[in-house]
């Protein structure tokens, strides 16, 4: 069944409340926002203080913000609830709202996956009488929430208009989801398992599945190539997954392509070197050409990447050239957001202080030469 505006709002079923007093029942009279967060996801936590603001602003009026935590990353319920207390305690001591753990997947089947909600920071919005009134981020709250307190949201044809837009936006995504959680969680448990006769069949399901989706395609290559260490299989999935990146004319793949050659945390040593650079100098040529130095496109995603091919081959002068570029772009006339750039900005500086050998800053933020700087990659999953 589907769950959209005015339908009834599901049960809050958690394993235990971190913070504030148990919710046994949504109250009739009250408005909720049920907030589903995690620790690891930055949007999430730059929302939190926001989520305060509208709890003090709003709590007269009969609001109640909830939020639920139930997509920590921890190897059991009880190391997440544990995590997740200490970062509550160091992190959000102010908190004037619920908080409720959820590791069973439980609060995920009421709510997210039936409204076709496809990533967090998700907020739904409960109105006074248990329906839903809103589901979306929760940087729409400043404007939904005083028309929704006075009545006029859910009649308005703004309300059916988002509702409309976000259902034919998210049911897509939401579907495909579906159909790789199956296999995503026969290939995780392979792998923790390093079973990888069962990873790369649940890998090759998932291709065969969705032969354009790039998360399974990177999987099968660094599964291959890093760890079965299979060169002769692995390196026609590597030219394939070139010649794909190239035809498509995406920076995404040709970018996801160069870090399976060059990226510092992983082991390069049985590929061919020559072939390498090879392939590393043709996909860096298309992404500047895609992307060039004196256009207006943002560089801070794909530059790094090809700066790191420059620097391996030799070419210093030219890596710099473009990690500079990268962090200029951070401040370029389209502003990106503050918690973004807050994460991306000390790795550019730490491989610009590498790249020169000596101590670099930008603003306020310095940074000194390592040896073995190994930057923090972003999890993709299949």
């Amino acid at each position: 069944m589907v769950l959209q505006m005015e339908s009834p709002a599901p049960s809050i079923k958690v394993e235990n409340w971190l913070r504030g007093e148990p919710l046994t029942n949504l109250q009739p009279g009250k408005v909720y926002i049920v907030e589903f967060w995690a620790t690891w996801c930055r949007p999430c936590v730059a929302a939190m203080p926001h989520l305060v603001q509208l709890q003090e602003k709003y709590k007269d009026s009969g609001l109640e913000v909830v939020a639920i935590a139930a997509d920590e990353d921890a190897p059991t319920a009880v190391e997440a609830q544990t995590k997740l207390d200490a970062w509550l305690t160091e992190k959000c001591s102010n908190l004037n709202f619920r908080i409720a753990f959820d590791y069973t997947g439980e609060m995920n089947k009421l709510w997210m996956e039936p409204s076709f909600s496809v990533g967090i920071p998700t907020s739904f919005v409960v109105d006074r009488d248990g329906h839903i009134a809103f589901i979306g981020h929760p940087t729409e709250l400043d404007e939904v929430l005083p028309k929704l307190l006075n009545g006029s949201w859910r009649t308005s044809d703004q309300a059916k208009s988002a509702e409309t837009e976000r259902i034919a936006k998210n049911e897509p995504i939401a579907r495909e989801q579906a159909l790789k959680k199956p296999i995503n969680d026969r290939f995780w448990a392979a792998l923790k398992t390093e079973d990888w006769k069962t990873a790369l069949s649940a890998i090759e399901e998932g291709i065969a599945l969705l032969p354009d989706n790039l998360n399974f395609r990177l999987a099968h290559a660094n599964l291959v190539l890093h760890k079965m260490h299979d060169m002769w299989t692995g390196l026609p999935l590597m030219h394939q997954l070139v010649r794909d990146a190239i035809d498509r004319n995406s920076e995404d793949w040709m970018i996801a392509a160069l870090d399976q050659l060059f990226h510092p945390n992983l082991d390069h040593s049985r590929f061919p070197s020559s072939e390498r650079f090879a392939i590393g100098k043709e996909l860096s040529e298309h992404v500047l050409a895609l992307n060039p130095p004196q256009g207006d496109s943002p560089k801070f995603w794909s530059y790094p990447a090809v700066a790191r091919y420059y620097h391996e081959s030799g070419n210093k002068n030219r890596a710099i050239e473009l990690v500079e570029l990268a962090l200029k772009s951070l401040d370029g006339p389209e502003p990106i957001p503050a918690e973004l750039k807050e994460h991306l900005l000390p790795e550019l500086l730490q491989a610009l202080a590498n790249y020169k050998d000596q101590k670099v800053c930008h603003g306020a933020l310095c940074a000194a030469p390592q040896k073995n700087f190994l930057p923090n990659v972003s999890k993709r999953r299949p």
